[in-house]
This record gives C-alpha cells, sequence and structure tokens, in this order.
C-alpha cells in the first residue's frame, strides 16, 4: 500500500485492521485505498439498483479486456476465459475470514452509519441495507454458459431481457461466471450469518 494510502486516522486504522486480516499489498493490488469505507457505502447502496458509479468502486479495474465470442452481427456470448479475470478477487473474497471480517465492519460500523447518512439516509440503517444487497446477490439466477449477449451500441448488454433487467448487482454475478459465483455466494451466506 502506498505511505500516502497508509496516512493516520480513520483511513489509516481500517487499513491497519484490514492489514492484520489479510495481506496489506493485497488490498492496495485489489483496492482502490483511498476513501474506502466511502467507496464501500455508496458501492453497497447502489449494487441493488441498476446502474453502479464506476467511479466510486473500492476495487480496481479487473485487468483486461472484457472476453467474448464473436457470433456476428452484433450478437456474442460471454468467452469462459472471461471469468478468470475474476479469480483473484473471488479468491481474495473466498479466503476471508467470516468472524473477523465481520468484527471489523462492527468496529468501524459507527463511521459507516455516518457514511450512509450523509448520502441522505437520515433515518434508515445501512445494516439493513447491506442486508438487502446480500439477499439480492443470493437472488442472482444461476446462469451456465453460454450466455447470449447483444451489442446494440459499443457496450454489450444481455440478450435475454430478463438478465438485462436485473440488479447491477446480480449482473456481476453472472459476469463473473458460474464457479465463481457459486463461491461468492457461499461467502455472502456466511457473512449474513
Amino acid at each position: 500500500i502506498a505511505p500516502e494510502a497508509q496516512g493516520k486516522g480513520i483511513g489509516g486504522a481500517l487499513l491497519q485492521a484490514l492489514g492484520r486480516l489479510v495481506d496489506p499489498n493485497r488490498l492496495g493490488e485489489l483496492f482502490v485505498v483511498k476513501d474506502m469505507i466511502n467507496r464501500f457505502v455508496v458501492t453497497v447502496d447502489n449494487l441493488p439498483r441498476t446502474k453502479l458509479p464506476l467511479r466510486t468502486l473500492p476495487t480496481l479495474s479487473v485487468p483486461g479486456k472484457f472476453l467474448v465470442i464473436d457470433k456476428g452481427i452484433g450478437k456474442a456470448e460471454i468467452a469462459p476465459d472471461n471469468y478468470r479475470r475474476y479469480a483473484r478477487y473471488v479468491a481474495f473474497f473466498a479466503a476471508l475470514d467470516s468472524r473477523k471480517i465481520a468484527a471489523v465492519y462492527f468496529h468501524f460500523y459507527p463511521l459507516i452509519q455516518q457514511t450512509y447518512q450523509d448520502l441522505g439516509y437520515k433515518s434508515a440503517y445501512f445494516n439493513d441495507r447491506l442486508i438487502t444487497v446480500i439477499d439480492d446477490l443470493l437472488a442472482a439466477p444461476d446462469v451456465t454458459d453460454p450466455v447470449p449477449l447483444l451489442q446494440p451500441s459499443v457496450l454489450y448488454q444481455y440478450a435475454d431481457p430478463q438478465l438485462e433487467a436485473l440488479s447491477s448487482g446480480q449482473k456481476i454475478m453472472i459476469r463473473i461466471g458460474h464457479d465463481n459465483a457459486a463461491k461468492v455466494k457461499a461467502k455472502l451466506r456466511e457473512l449474513r450469518e
């Protein structure tokens, strides 16, 4: 983690707490450590919505470009090799000690709650929102290959209108692939408990 990201105060305390749970270098390889709590809160709040603001994601961009199998004239499928791009993130998440990460969450919850209230949710509890998001992600359909896509413009979208209408979080669960999604769901179930 870059020295400027290891500053004192809440951000530094959070990084120190997380650094006791995981290799601190891995945090800097996978996550944007600046404004981590704000990024976490904004992302969690938006996962069950149809749009996810990419500029506030707590994770660094997944390396490489989105891999597809071209089926001609604006049609494609997600390439199975695409799922490997997410393997480091999924392995990191799956390896977390659920009890220890929950302890860090509860320790920093007052700041997390304040950050949520600062977004305009004066009488709501972030933990309620987090449970809603976990439930939404767990409800993501188990989609196996092939996953047909359309490319009406620059970006791809799911060819199945029911998949395209899913929340941004559920779409991510499909984009990372069936096997990765199963690992993420297993960890989410642990964390929810």
